[in-house]
């Protein structure tokens, strides 16, 4: 079965929830096991890591368009 949500959807809907819009990878990761926002995820990655490599790496597409890296640990939401 197919997750609903894409993982930067995801990030982006625990992110537009916060109030200053902004959570390291752990709260993300954790805010989307606890809301179940994907529920078929495949892979032994980290969901943390996993965050962390779709937002913050220099080949991302997300990086600049959805999300700013705030520090090492933390994202912002551009949306």
């Amino acid at each position: 079965m197919k997750n609903e949500l894409t993982l930067h959807e995801a990030i982006a809907k625990v992110l537009s929830a916060k109030k200053n819009k902004m959570a390291t990878y752990d709260e993300i990761a954790i805010e989307i096991e606890k809301q179940e926002l994907l529920p078929n995820r495949k892979g032994n990655t980290a969901l943390a890591k996993q965050i962390y490599l779709r937002t913050s790496l220099a080949s991302s597409s997300y990086k600049d368009t959805w999300f700013e890296v705030v520090d090492e640990r933390s994202i912002k939401s551009l949306k």
